[in-house]
């Protein structure tokens, strides 16, 4: 058993070679030649040059080294003697980290060049750094941040569950992956969708080792994160009519509100709303007024027709402009917290977004807007993604509409104003105006 192990090994090892020669058709002026060396691994073979000089008159092919005691002689085949020791000293490294070796790889290794990381979490502060020099470019800073983000998720599992700094890439593993996805949705208590996100993140890592050799296949190709069904989270009608008529003190949390029934009323997301421009806003020939902006999640163009509330809040912030912005907004982490503190205010949850599911949902498609002209308002790539709010409202839009009308949301109200002057007081109408 032991024989034919060693007889395995021997044949492997076999498969590496390294041969130096000279090329005497490119002879120097000076009558020298360049040493060369060829190192063979599973009949791949990559060449390396040396900046050691050798006199052909002295070069025996046949041993792959000088001849003779010459100060050349014993110059070159010192060289030649560090060299292979240095590529063998790269073959087994390379070899025990990756589990594989390939000529390139060894070349590489001896240039010191293309030399990738072979950790984990290595492998992932060099995506972010990366990525880091792209934004503002073609990538953006919110995304850099999420990516930081399972940064810190996958260091503190490696960390408190595997009770190591970092983990190799060559011992990535079904049970690392699944031990994973329980820390995230356990000890992390993160939401569905959150998880999906990570993980894909992890396979994009896998990914990225085997596109730059660093890994020979991808242990997580067939491994497909489970993505949770997309739901439409509009608010109840009740709490939104709460919303617009009961006014706050706080001058953030004013702004905040504002913001909010300004995207329940266009369907703008947050990083829309934050680089809306003047340019972005003209009137039609009929005297109407339109936001026509591209989506910067999608790249596609957002058409939407303003009524009165949304002037409205345009009109009360015109003086604070500094830009050509139409709104000052706040950072967004900033913004968060105050949407969340305004929820409270309030006595129920809320989320930003959720003014563009209520525009989406309530403003269009429960009063009858077609879903074709909704999905160009709202900027979507597919109307698929449409659906997800037409499926909400063909169970619920008759149940919605008698409360609508019980809760007298379809009546004239008027949008609560604090300390600001309008020129032309405007009435303002319901989600039916």
């Amino acid at each position: 058993m032991e024989k034919n192990a060693e007889k395995q090994n021997t044949k492997r090892r076999s498969t590496f070679a390294v041969l130096f020669y000279i090329n005497r058709t490119k002879m120097r002026k000076d009558g020298m030649c360049q040493l060369l060396c060829k190192v063979s691994i599973d009949a791949e073979w990559a060449q390396i040059g040396t900046k050691v000089s050798v006199n052909p008159t002295i070069w025996n092919p046949e041993k792959g080294r000088a001849d003779g005691r010459s100060e050349n002689a014993v110059t070159v085949n010192r060289a030649i003697d560090d060299l292979t020791s240095e590529i063998a000293g790269h073959y087994d490294r390379i070899k025990n980290s990756l589990g594989f070796i390939t000529a390139e790889l060894v070349k590489n290794a001896v240039k010191g060049i293309g030399q990738k990381p072979l950790t984990l979490l290595a492998l992932f502060r060099e995506h972010n750094e990366e990525f880091k020099k792209r934004v503002g470019i073609d990538r953006i800073q919110e995304t850099y941040d999420s990516y930081l983000r399972s940064y810190k998720h996958l260091s503190a599992f490696i960390r408190e569950k595997k009770g190591v700094e970092d983990v190799t890439l060559r011992s990535l593993d079904r049970v690392f992956y699944d031990d994973f996805e329980i820390f995230l949705r356990t000890d992390r208590n993160l939401k569905p969708k959150s998880v999906h996100e990570h993980l894909y993140r992890l396979k994009k890592l896998t990914m990225c080792a085997v596109s730059q050799g660093t890994l020979r296949r991808d242990p997580y190709c067939r491994l497909h994160p489970e993505l949770p069904k997309r739901k439409s989270r509009h608010m109840k009608l009740e709490d939104l009519k709460t919303l617009m008529t009961t006014p706050v003190e706080k001058p953030q949390l004013q702004f905040v509100r504002d913001m909010f029934i300004f995207s329940t009323f266009t369907g703008l997301a947050y990083a829309d709303l934050k680089r809306l421009s003047e340019k972005d806003i003209t009137q039609a020939e009929d005297g109407t007024w339109w936001i026509h902006i591209h989506r910067q999640k999608t790249d596609t163009l957002s058409s939407v027709r303003l009524l009165d509330i949304p002037l409205q809040i345009i009109e009360k912030y015109r003086s604070q402009r500094t830009g050509d912005k139409v709104f000052n907004i706040y950072g967004r982490g900033y913004f968060i917290m105050l949407t969340r503190e305004l929820g409270q205010m309030y006595g129920f949850d809320l989320t930003f977004h959720q003014a563009r599911h209520n525009f989406g949902t309530h403003i269009t498609l429960s009063l009858g807007v077609p879903i074709e002209t909704v999905s160009r308002m709202m900027g979507h790539t597919s109307i698929s993604t449409t659906q997800i709010y037409a499926q909400v409202t063909d169970t619920k839009v008759d149940e919605d509409m008698k409360r609508l009308r019980t809760t007298g949301f379809g009546n004239r109200i008027e949008l609560c104003e604090e300390d600001f002057t309008v020129k032309k007081k405007r009435t303002k109408e319901s989600t039916t105006a």
